[in-house]
């Protein structure tokens, strides 16, 4: 009698090792940007708004991009795709120096948003394409990494650097990343699908605003943008907010808040699938709104830490509008504003749970 024994299918392959490696080199290069540019913008003169504008037109360009990418993505080959998103994304890096007007450095920064919703889709994408079928969820665990471990360590540098150099300096750093990760992303055998290489442009039909709204996802959406918008005043204003306390390590705020980040996914797993996502979302959404509170108080080193600590565990497009506040409150009191947006998400969390279990006894009679 033969013995049949499964085989499983490589994983680890150059293709795979490579992508996933240069996708940490391009969230390198843009997560340790994402803390400084609110103060350097500062120190050439911008207004609350303006400071506020760097997050926000971002974050527009990242979201107006994706449907167009993902359209493309259906009948364009992978390579020549991720390598314009990562070509794009140093190209934007490294002309940020060159202009001390803010309206035109805001004008960058939309472009940066364009280009980062570009790369980030495409690579992902690539990344499913190098995966075997037959370990998708693993292989995207792991590529997931990239994302991770460069959330823990970017941004921790990026204000290190910037503390201690010049916002010249820490563009050359950053786009040094960049071009390594095009290096390495130069390199990759990438797997188009079949069908997508035979598809072609005009047998397909695209919606920029059908792609760009989905109705039955109203709900996450809706909690995610509340969430965000409590986050968003801290990736705005937290280096500013340093300035102001006088605390030189600012950074164990980013560095904390990625490691927990990291440490409570697999407990956050786990709970999802045994119970669900109601209580997870109440539970991570407290733990941030006590997060905020703990960093608003922060006149050491200690409270930055505890407050990192609750970002992680609990966070796991709000510049705009923190920017105008800005110009009249101060920034710690912009972190208590902002958590009132998460008692908002707790608040919908629980009236759309009751909604649905009222509806359940109707769908079965």
């Amino acid at each position: 009698m033969q013995l049949i024994k499964d085989v499983k299918e490589t994983l680890w392959t150059k293709s795979f090792i490579m992508l996933m490696v240069g996708n940490l080199f391009v969230f390198m290069s843009f997560q340790m940007l994402i803390p400084t540019l609110p103060p350097y913008i500062k120190s050439i003169g911008a207004t609350g708004l303006e400071i506020g504008l760097v997050t926000a037109l971002f974050s527009i360009g990242a979201v107006l991009s994706r449907p167009f990418i993902g359209f493309m993505l259906e009948y364009r080959a992978r390579k020549q795709l991720v390598l314009i998103g990562a070509a794009a994304l140093l190209a934007i890096t490294v002309i940020y120096p060159l202009s001390s007007v803010v309206m035109i450095f805001l004008l960058f920064r939309f472009i940066h948003g364009l280009a980062w919703g570009w790369s980030t889709t495409v690579n992902g994408t690539a990344a499913v394409d190098v995966v075997p079928n037959s370990r998708l969820g693993e292989g995207m665990g792991y590529y997931g990494l990239s994302v991770t471990i460069g959330m823990i360590i970017a941004p921790s540098l990026g204000i290190y650097l910037y503390q201690i150099t010049s916002f010249t300096n820490l563009i050359y750093i950053s786009s040094v990343l960049g071009l390594i990760a095009i290096g390495l992303l130069s390199i990759v055998r990438y797997e188009t699908p079949e069908a997508v290489l035979k598809t072609r442009k005009e047998d397909l039909k695209f919606s920029y605003l059908g792609s760009l709204i989905e109705k039955s996802s109203w709900f996450p959406a809706f909690i995610t943008i509340i969430v965000t918008f409590g986050y968003g005043s801290i990736v705005t204003f937290i280096v500013i907010f340093g300035e102001e306390r006088g605390i030189d390590q600012i950074f164990l705020f980013y560095l904390f808040n990625a490691i927990m980040a990291s440490l409570s996914r697999p407990i956050a797993g786990k709970w999802f699938d045994q119970r669900g996502p109601k209580g997870l979302v109440l539970v991570c959404t407290f733990l941030t709104f006590i997060g905020m509170w703990v960093l608003s108080f922060a006149h050491s080193n200690l409270f930055i830490i505890i407050s990192g600590i609750l970002f992680g565990i609990g966070f796991g497009l709000s510049g705009l509008v923190f920017g105008v506040l800005a110009q009249f409150v101060e920034t710690a009191a912009l972190f208590q504003i902002s958590s009132v947006f998460l008692i908002l998400g707790m608040a919908v969390t629980v009236l759309y749970g009751r909604r649905r279990s009222a509806a359940r006894p109707q769908q079965a009679s």
